[in-house]
């Protein structure tokens, strides 16, 4: 270690034109642990890769990812392998870059997922709401799209002849993906029922993914691509009629469809690809061959995935995130010309609106997870990977805890070893919520929207006989609403491989295109 720690000064000395410091340094402060492993990710940075070309680029989106999250999760990870926790790091969170994202929209201060993720997607901030399109678009008027539309990251990368694939835990009609291939002047335009009554000229989210291809052939002269080869996720209720006749095995309400327009999106999509694999539950998902079925269409769920702890409840098997992440790269890795693919894990988010503290963390652990199988699985020499959120919550992290102390428990002060007290006598718990339905003791339940069948009790609950730690339970929060709400703050991205060194400073988020941008080369090469 000594060294080691020789070089790393030596080369600060260089890189600063001044003398070594060494000599004055205590050998027990050169010699801690604090001290050393500050100078090895130092030497790790001083030796960043500078090539800003890639050949692969993943974007994952944490939806709700806020710092405060970030750190919660952090510790809670560290917690449940037996450490401290606050000395732990989440797989991205030692890239060698990272920068700070503003994520107003152009109407709004606190932003909704449509808006931010149509600003990474295309590299121009727009209204709140809206998919895929510029802000002279008017939420909910389908005439005024005509003209806005924005071509996106997804689009530029199948017209190089790269393979493309959308990822996520949400419906895959949601906000976040549909921003990677949709135009809509309203994000609930998911299925046609959605659509404003007679309204003919726009078509919905789902009917624009099953037919990106021809859609994008068509707004653009002399453009040949072979569409989205990976699409998972959940939403089957969007491409299915509305007749029971089409439930799926695991389908949830009597009839799941709510289509009203007869059609069965997912046999047009195997028409258009009559060698592309449809699957919908977890067996399906595991006969996947990557050397073979280089078409695949997942919907694993009537609406959303499930919450990764109560995904073991669902009927017919959900793959993990982690799981579907390894499967893409698999199946795109086949395009010798590269690849760009977006994976998000949506229901962080939904975990915090549900003021359910466990559901976002647990969530957040496995997107965690699912970066390291990319980092494992990909080469960091040609392949960029960028990890972010698309917004923040109203989620804190309070009080005085002392070192350790369990990140979902009650407060429990340094040098204490009974949980501390407010001034209305009660105890409080280190995590809580500015706002939402408040507290809910729901025991082991793992369904964290289960909430939503409760009575708010927003606002200061005895917590004192109260397992705080367990699945059910929620948070107190402040100001009583129906859902806990995004909140305005920065949120974080982080990067690994060519063209990472870019992600510096604070950065608007419509900069997350053109991180994009230059590292496939998708404009003015």
């Amino acid at each position: 270690m000594k060294t080691k720690l020789s070089k790393v000064s030596a080369m600060l000395a260089l890189l600063l034109c001044d003398v070594a410091q060494a000599d004055v340094l205590p050998a027990y402060q050169s010699s801690s642990q604090w001290y050393v492993d500050a100078q090895t990710k130092l030497t790790e940075k001083l030796h960043t890769n500078n090539q800003f070309k890639a050949k692969n680029v993943i974007l994952f989106v944490g939806d709700g990812m806020g710092i405060s999250t970030l750190t919660a999760a952090r510790i809670l990870e560290g917690q449940m392998a037996g450490e401290p926790g606050e000395e732990h790091y989440l797989s991205f969170e030692q890239f060698p870059h990272t920068a700070l994202i503003k994520t107003y929209n152009v109407d709004a201060q606190t932003p909704d997922s449509a808006g931010t993720m149509t600003a990474m997607m295309s590299g121009l901030k727009t209204d709140a709401g809206v998919i895929g399109v510029r802000e002279e678009v008017v939420r909910g008027n389908c005439a005024s799209v005509a003209g806005n539309e924005v071509v996106t990251a997804l689009e530029l990368a199948e017209i190089k002849g790269l393979a493309t694939g959308v990822v996520s835990t949400a419906r895959i009609t949601h906000a976040t993906p549909a921003a990677t291939y949709a135009k809509s002047a309203d994000r609930d335009w998911e299925d046609n029922s959605d659509m404003p009554e007679g309204q003919t000229e726009c078509m919905d989210i789902a009917d624009q993914l099953v037919h990106f291809e021809h859609n994008l052939e068509a707004r653009y002269t002399g453009v040949d691509v072979d569409g989205i080869d990976v699409v998972m996720g959940g939403g089957r209720r969007h491409f299915l009629p509305k007749d029971a006749a089409f439930n799926s095995a695991d389908a949830v309400s009597s009839v799941e469809g709510d289509r009203t327009d007869g059609r069965d999106l997912t046999a047009e999509w195997l028409e258009m690809y009559p060698q592309g694999k449809y699957v919908m539950d977890q067996t399906g998902f595991d006969a996947i061959d990557p050397a073979t079925d280089h078409k695949v269409f997942g919907l694993f769920n009537e609406s959303h995935m499930q919450y990764e702890q109560d995904r073991a409840n669902d009927i017919a098997g959900e793959p993990a995130l982690s799981e579907m992440t390894e499967k893409a790269i698999d199946v795109l890795s086949n395009n010798p010309k590269g690849y760009f693919l977006m994976v998000e894990s949506g229901r962080i988010d939904h975990g915090h609106h549900a003021g359910s503290a466990y559901s976002a963390l647990t969530d957040a652990i496995e997107f965690a997870q699912a970066v390291k199988v990319a980092m494992e699985n990909t080469n960091p020499e040609d392949t960029l990977i960028l990890v972010t959120a698309d917004h923040g919550h109203v989620f804190t992290i309070a009080g005085y805890p002392k070192r350790g102390n369990p990140i979902l428990g009650k407060v429990v002060n340094v040098g204490a070893t009974e949980p501390a007290t407010a001034d209305d006598g009660l105890p409080y718990t280190t995590l809580g919520y500015t706002n939402g339905m408040g507290f809910q003791d729901l025991g082991s339940e793992t369904d964290a929207d289960e909430v939503y069948n409760q009575t708010s009790a927003a606002g200061r609950n005895d917590l004192t006989n109260v397992d705080t730690e367990s699945a059910g339970f929620h948070q107190e929060a402040l100001v009583p609403l129906s859902s806990e709400t995004h909140s305005g703050e920065d949120i974080s991205l982080h990067a690994r491989g060519p063209g990472a060194q870019l992600v510096q400073g604070v950065m608007e988020q419509s900069m997350v295109f053109h991180v994009i941008n230059q590292a496939l080369g998708l404009v003015n090469e």
